[in-house]
């Protein structure tokens, strides 16, 4: 079809998806409708199954604009198909259709959202924008939902869209102050729900019916039902009801565990979510209505004791203290602060940005999070503008993400199809042998048509996905015992092949809290000596502690001090007191002052005072404005003022490097960096002050409009604080396990680089003796290139003599070297120099500096070359790479812990051998169970092929004995072998499809069929054997056969009862046996067999009733299993048979695990095959390049480069 009618939606973002339009077809839909009368209904399963087949039988292709049904496809991996009804609705607009209506047009046709009428020809930026959506009909609007969004028609762009709230007007900081804060009118409010729908998160909880169906339409109940309706046409009831009851209990506990998520959800959700708001309206009355009739583009009135926020909005006027538990796991309370509105003669690119979400997150209150308490001056409210609602919010992201989860490509599950595929061939053949035969020995048509399909429900065996899900199960139940949660069970298995993981540094390898080491005073451009505290008589005055005291984030919450722990140990050093002033106390301050500090009174040094009133308040510190932290900014600063001054003092504390950078260069010491290096060097995190004293005409409604790069400029440096941040006592212990088993170690933090180079070789990721080559990488500049800068971390800023060089780079060549880079350089690598970025990932250990979405990209760089990447974080600012690692891991208890698969309750790295052990107990279980399963299938058809050449079968009970009695209870006690107690260097294969797996299972088909064809075909060649009829009597039991007995015997109509039948019933029961105990591996990733008691109770159970019922027959269990006597001789024959049988497959197997397929792969290919994994691949060219690790104080430059990839070139500074 045209290419043009490919539309592509969400373009550049995760859920991108092709899109092309239908038109409903009436002949094609009658036509659907009577092949679907003729196949009994399989059409319309197979239509439900494969919606792009559905779409294109029953519609013809249109253009997008004039579609009934949308065709989707995923541009991911997966590549999914998608159908979508599109529905049509009418709006409630006056306006003339000349004038095109979009949900952020004005319904009083000129007035904007506020209602202010501006000049009709002023062509202003805000006038464009809103015409962004203006190409909406006014009578028609044309939309259809997906994954609980909904994507409009828009003419200008000629494609669908999808409505997110205010950010697609691309609105500046100063327009949402200027023109969004009034608030809607009636009218406007009504006319954007069209749009944006009802304010709500709504997780339906779908009806046990609509599950139901749901469920048994899944191809596999479909095959258990042809089968069951195929045994029971030939008479074999109880096992078709045995499945039948098998079928019942698996679907209802599958419905149970999908409704109760469902439920858990949904509750999870629907807390608080409906609430009774305020708004204000555009004629300046305040209205109270529900949470669900909030749009974007409403001015909601946070209560000052707090509430659940029911939409994304930004504070626009206030302060408030938010819990924001729910969405980032970190249990601190955060301030967020008023939307900077900068004044009209300051409004460039820089200061006046367009408002986005991520970018302002500190001005943003989040769907979901706890508003705490609000601060607010006196007379004025705590107003937010509305700017997302329902799913588009964060909370709703977050939801939909568990709703519609991407599936987990492994490939053990698409070896388990291919696997599955080969069955189908094999039970092919079988049909069509088996139609041969009966045609040759004019069996009737009825017969043929039963036994033919029968070799096929022989041959895929029902119960294989109950059987592999057990071993899953049986590993989320060892990991619950120690304390370790999962919501996404397929994962448990992914993560048996982790072979790298990433730490978060601080509160997972490091203990949470830090404490306060000392201090480092600067005073006239020099530092003092490093003192304990700054809990000093001499100090209470000076601008050091008053940085300390001022420059935080701390609040009162029930009298209690709370915050962010570095702020708590800063502050509490000090020893001050904060107050949050009342209405009464902020009089004093021209009502102005929320915070108020001071030092306490023993502090104080004496002074005559006039009244003792004077006294007490004689020193103290307002907070004026908070400019909260930034991880971007990498800092924080505080306007403050003392009681009774007139001008007021800006405080800065962050990263030193930034700091220093902020400060006249004057007040900075000149061994400023070396001091900081020798801190950083000992793992010691450094913070480093700075100070200001603003302008006087800085009045206070200036400084609540200014932008902080005004304020955070020409600072003097007050010094350093420097904090002690300890290892968690465990965290050595476990990264030598992890070391010990070949699983690489990366550290990912937002702190300093030395300080994590130090903690990375204080725990033992980085090994004394291995050397660490920092990458500073600088963006395009003046013309020039991008470039890295090469140097050692040792010594980053002395270029060692030549000979030393030489000779360390020969040690570097010889012994290990890691990478390490900060978040800028990351960034600039990732953009100029790609093809380094790939190599660089196989030796980075340390990424410091980094941003959350930067946490993410590393994690997709390593996936990018074939890692599998387990993540461990606190769950604060790692909710990304969580979701994106293989197997993430947060050690956060909250809410937040929705985001990871996995979720620890106990707070240290212990939790990540523990889920890597149980993850490869699990796959190699899945393994053992795939493996048993294909050859229990395997054997039974055997079995039925053999008996089909002499017109025999198996009996119905038999059946249901092999399949009840054996496999059953073989396959859920085989499951629960625990997991090695150790982490051992050898990982379990990846997949089915590998060398060793194939061989395993293909030498013991060829055994069982062997010792079932030498069973068959020598019974036959017994003395005493002849076609069994009722009354043969080979056992000379004839004395003890009453002859009315045999007159009422009935007719063996499917000649079940025979020699050969018996003979192969033995043989291919112990087979079942000995293929279960072969393939039940233990070492080096599970525990041995005979500690499962529960399976090795079942095998010696099942021993002893087989060989009792063979050397001792029971006439009642022989008539029940339809089984002949055989002479006694011939039973010692089968008995060596099966123990030869047994010895053969345990020894071969034996053979294939020490390593006989390697030899016989070496015999037959002696060319040495390339590794599959690209990160082995790199690792072999970097080991012959003579030029990596790039030599250190040499510089690498970008080059231009082609479409893909990049040069670079090395040169060697002078």
């Amino acid at each position: 079809m045209e290419k043009e009618d490919l539309k592509v939606l969400n373009k550049g973002e995760e859920e991108e998806m092709e899109l092309q339009g239908y038109r409903l077809c009436r002949w094609r839909l009658a036509l659907v409708g009577v092949g679907v009368l003729c196949t009994g209904g399989f059409l319309l399963l197979l239509l439900y199954w494969m919606p792009e087949w559905c779409v294109k039988s029953t519609c013809t292709r249109t253009t997008a604009r004039d579609a009934d049904v949308v065709l989707m496809r995923s541009t991911d991996e997966f590549r999914r198909w998608f159908l979508a009804r599109v529905l049509e609705t009418q709006t409630t607009s006056p306006s003339s259709p000349s004038s095109p209506t979009c949900p952020f047009s004005s319904l009083d046709s000129p007035p904007l959202a506020n209602g202010h009428t501006p000049h009709p020809s002023d062509g202003s930026p805000a006038q464009e924008l809103i015409r962004k959506y203006a190409d909406y009909q006014p009578t028609q609007i044309r939309y259809f939902t997906f994954h609980s969004t909904k994507y409009y028609w828009n003419d200008e762009v000629q494609n669908f869209e999808v409505l997110n709230g205010l950010e697609d007007l691309q609105v500046s900081c100063s327009t949402l102050h200027s023109e969004h804060s009034a608030g809607l009118n009636r009218n406007q409010q009504e006319y954007r729900k069209l749009f944006f729908g009802v304010n709500e998160i709504a997780v339906k909880v779908p009806s046990v019916f609509k599950l139901l169906i749901k469920e048994v339409l899944n191809p596999f109940y479909i095959f258990q039902l042809f089968s069951v309706i195929l045994w029971s046409a030939d008479e074999y009831y109880y096992y078709a009801a045995a499945i039948v009851i098998m079928s019942v209990i698996s679907i209802a506990t599958s419905l149970y565990t999908i409704k109760k998520q469902y439920i858990m959800l949904h509750d999870m959700v629907a807390a608080h979510s409906i609430v009774r708001v305020s708004v204000c309206r555009a004629s300046n009355e305040i209205e109270e209505i529900l949470s669900t009739d909030l749009v974007p583009g409403d001015v909601m009135v946070i209560p000052s004791n707090g509430t659940i926020m029911p939409c994304d909005a930004v504070l626009v006027s206030g302060t408030c203290i938010v819990n924001e538990s729910m969405l980032t796991g970190e249990s601190v309370p955060v301030t967020k602060t008023n939307l900077p509105n900068p004044l009209p003669g300051e409004r460039d690119e820089d200061n006046d940005s367009a408002y986005n979400t991520e970018e302002h997150k500190r001005h943003t209150l989040f769907c979901g999070t706890h508003v705490i308490q609000t601060r607010f001056y006196t007379g004025e409210l705590v107003k937010a503008v509305v700017v997302r609602t329902g799913f588009s919010t964060a909370k709703g992201q977050l939801v939909r993400s568990i709703l519609y989860p991407k599936p987990t490509d492994f490939k053990l599950y698409r070896d388990a199809y291919l696997f599955l595929l080969c069955l189908v061939a094999v039970a092919g053949i079988g049909f069509v042998y088996s139609i041969v035969l009966s045609i040759m020995n004019k069996v009737p048509a009825k017969t043929i048509i039963i036994e033919s399909l029968d070799i096929i429900t022989i041959t895929v065996p029902p119960a294989l996905p109950a059987a592999m899900t057990a071993g899953i199960v049986y590993a989320q139940r060892r990991l619950k015992r120690i304390g370790i949660f999962c919501i996404s069970p397929q994962r448990i298995n992914i993560c048996g092949q982790i072979n790298l993981v990433c730490f978060d540094k601080t509160g997972t390898l490091t203990e949470d809290g830090l404490d306060l080491w000392g201090v480092q005073r600067v005073e006239n451009g020099s530092f003092h000596l490093s003192e304990e505290n700054a809990y000093k008589e001499n100090l209470v005055k000076s601008q050091f502690v008053a940085c300390m005291a001022t420059c935080h984030s701390l609040t009162k919450i029930e009298g209690q001090l709370s915050g962010d722990p570095l702020d708590l140990k800063m502050f509490e050093a000090t020893g001050w007191i904060l107050e949050e002033a009342t209405e009464e106390e902020t009089s004093l301050h021209n009502r102005i002052m929320p915070t108020v500090v001071r030092p306490p009174k023993q502090l104080l040094p004496p002074e005559p005072v006039a009244s003792p009133e004077q006294d007490m308040s004689a020193y103290e510190i307002g907070i004026v404005r908070q400019f909260p932290f930034s991880s971007a900014l990498q800092r924080m600063s505080v306007v403050a003022r003392r009681l009774g001054e007139k001008r007021m003092d800006a405080y800065t504390k962050g990263a030193p490097e930034v700091v220093a950078s902020l400060c006249k260069k004057e007040t900075v010491p000149e061994n400023f960096a070396e001091v900081l290096e020798g801190y950083t060097k000992q793992g010691f995190r450094v913070i480093a002050l700075g100070h200001r004293r603003l302008e006087s005409k800085l009045t206070w409604h200036k400084v609540q409009n200014i932008n902080r790069d005004h304020i955070e400029a020409n600072m003097e440096f007050l010094g350093l604080i420097i904090m002690q941040n300890k290892l968690k006592a465990e965290t050595p212990g476990v990264l030598q396990d992890l070391h010990r088993a070949h699983i690489r170690t990366v550290m990912v933090t937002g702190d300093n680089m030395l300080t994590a180079i130090s903690v990375a070789r204080d725990c033992g990721m980085i090994p004394p003796q291995d050397t660490v080559i920092i990458a500073d990488a600088l963006p395009p500049h003046n013309g020039q290139a991008a470039k890295i800068t090469w140097r050692y971390a040792d010594k980053p800023s002395k270029t060692p003599r030549l000979e030393v060089m030489r000779l360390r780079l020969m040690l570097t060549r010889m012994l290990m070297y890691h990478f390490a880079m900060n978040g800028k350089s990351f960034a600039v690598i990732e953009e100029h120099f790609p093809d380094m970025l790939q190599k660089l990932v196989l030796h980075g250990t340390v990424f410091a500096r980094m941003a959350p979405d930067q946490k993410t990209q590393l994690i997709e760089a390593l996936q990018g070359v074939d890692y599998f990447v387990g993540m461990c974080g606190d769950g604060a600012n790692d909710c990304g790479a969580l979701k994106r690692a293989h197997g993430g891991i947060s050690l956060s208890e909250l809410e937040a812990s929705v985001a990871s698969p996995f979720t620890s309750r106990t707070p240290n790295i212990s939790c990540v051998p523990s889920l890597i052990r149980e993850g490869r107990a699990a796959l190699i279980t899945s393994f053992c169970v795939f493996k048993f399963m294909a050859l229990y299938s395997i054997i039974q058809y055997i079995s039925v092929t053999l008996l089909y050449s002499i017109l025999s079968n198996l009996g119905d009970f038999q059946f249901l004995f092999i399949d009840i009695a054996i496999i059953l209870l073989i396959v859920f006690t085989m499951s629960l072998n625990p997991a090695w107690k150790e982490l051992v260097s050898r990982r379990p294969p990846s997949g089915l499809i590998s060398g060793p797996l194939l061989f395993s299972v293909l030498t013991q088909i060829l055994i069982c069929l062997g010792f079932q064809t030498i069973t068959f075909l020598w019974v036959r060649q017994q003395s005493w054997y002849t076609v069994w009829k009722p009354f043969t009597d080979v056992c000379n039991r004839s004395s003890h056969i009453n002859m009315s007995d045999l007159n009422d015997t009935e007719v063996d109509d499917h000649n079940i009862q025979n020699f050969e039948n018996t003979s192969l019933f033995y043989v291919s029961c112990f087979q079942y046996l000995i293929v279960a105990i072969v393939f039940s591996k233990g070492k080096p990733f599970r525990q041995p067999s005979y500690k499962n008691w529960p399976f090795v109770v079942s095998a010696l159970i099942l021993y002893f009733f087989l060989l009792f019922i063979m050397f001792h027959p029971v006439e009642d269990i022989d008539e029940f299993l339809e089984i002949v006597c055989v002479p006694y001789e011939w039973r010692i024959k089968l008995f060596i048979i099966i123990l030869v049988n047994a010895a053969v497959s345990v020894v071969v197997e034996g053979a294939i695990d020490l390593g006989a397929f390697k030899c016989l792969t070496r015999l037959c290919c002696p060319r040495k095959l390339a590794p599959k994994a690209r990160y082995m691949h790199l690792a072999q060219e970097l080991s012959v390049d003579p030029d990596w690790p790039p030599k250190p104080t040499t510089t690498t430059e970008a080059k231009p480069r082609p479409e893909n990839g990049s040069t670079y070139q090395f040169i060697i500074n002078s």
